[in-house]
């Protein structure tokens, strides 16, 4: 499966990355097809240096049925060379850690105590079926 995506080069916290178009087989920053851009994301996002695209050759693989990961669908949303990806939401993003943790501690406490109150209703059932059983039981040795 061809895939477009990104191949880190640069520094050490420094990145500098490539896109390219790669068998997904391959590995990240090893072999690949072809080079279709670049990205430099610590330029400003108003820096035109910052994004540069082969827009004719990115159509071409996408015609051949490339697949692009997330951050490149992304980048090429941006440049209106498809449309723009929908936002995947993660609401624990958008809360401090240490609140993030406090919801961890809480939520195992509310799960343990749904399956005991589930097991409890599974019993009570069972008991009143078993209640409905012994008289019928009865009858018959009557």
């Amino acid at each position: 499966m061809l895939k477009i995506r990104l191949s880190r080069g640069g520094t050490k916290k420094r990145p500098v990355y490539r896109v390219v178009v790669a068998d997904s087989r391959f590995p990240r920053d090893g072999r690949f097809i072809e080079k279709v851009g670049f990205f430099n994301p610590l330029l400003p996002k108003d820096k035109k240096e910052r994004i540069g695209l082969e827009v004719e050759r990115i159509k071409y693989w996408l015609g051949q049925g490339a697949q692009p990961t997330t951050r490149v669908a992304r980048l090429l949303g941006e440049s209106q060379i498809i449309p723009m990806p929908a936002n995947s939401n993660n609401p624990l993003k958008a809360v401090p850690k240490k609140d993030r943790k406090k919801e961890a501690e809480e939520a195992p406490k509310a799960v343990k105590v749904a399956p005991t109150e589930a097991a409890a209703a599974k019993v009570a059932p069972a008991e009143a079926t078993a209640a409905k059983v012994v008289p019928a039981a009865e009858a018959i040795k009557e």
